[in-house]
């Protein structure tokens, strides 16, 4: 009869570790929840630049149909890879591609052909529009210069 009755001396450390099991388990599983949603975010974030590079990298030129057709003192907004760019016609016939994306802080640019410059809005940040050098504000570099040939039905943007 002994071995249907439990002595009640005696902690019952079946029923009190799968508790704690339990738990353990659950605490753990949340816990490696928590550092997946926080930690996966900051991967991606420094791992994008190693694909974003690779993306540039893999384009070479870029073919704009009808582009030659922009009028003198106009400016076409483009992707060169994953990365804005612009092609200006100045009123001197000459042509110029030159990467869209500010030195400074990486914001967009626009052509302002009244002045003659690339202005950047974020920063007051400004290039010369033949060159890309960097003429005023605070953009540290000068902007990217890409070859130009222009065809009779399109222009070829790539890299110098």
């Amino acid at each position: 009869m002994s071995d249907l009755t439990a002595d009640p001396t005696e902690p019952q450390v079946d029923e009190e570790m799968s508790r704690r099991g339990f738990v353990r388990v659950a605490v753990t599983g949340v816990t490696l929840a928590y550092v997946a949603a926080i930690g996966y975010p900051i991967y991606r974030y420094l791992n994008s630049s190693v694909e974003k590079s690779a993306a540039m990298a893999a384009v070479k030129d870029v073919t704009l149909d009808k582009a030659n057709d922009i009028p003198k003192g106009t400016a076409l907004m483009f992707k060169f890879g994953i990365r804005p760019a612009m092609l200006i016609h100045h009123e001197d016939d000459s042509w110029v591609a030159l990467d869209a994306v500010c030195t400074h802080m990486g914001c967009t640019v626009k052509f302002d052909a009244a002045k003659g410059n690339i202005h950047c809005a974020c920063h007051g940040g400004t290039y010369d529009a033949k060159t890309g050098q960097n003429i005023g504000g605070p953009p540290p570099r000068p902007l990217t210069v890409y070859k130009v040939a222009v065809n009779p039905t399109s222009v070829t943007v790539s890299r110098v």
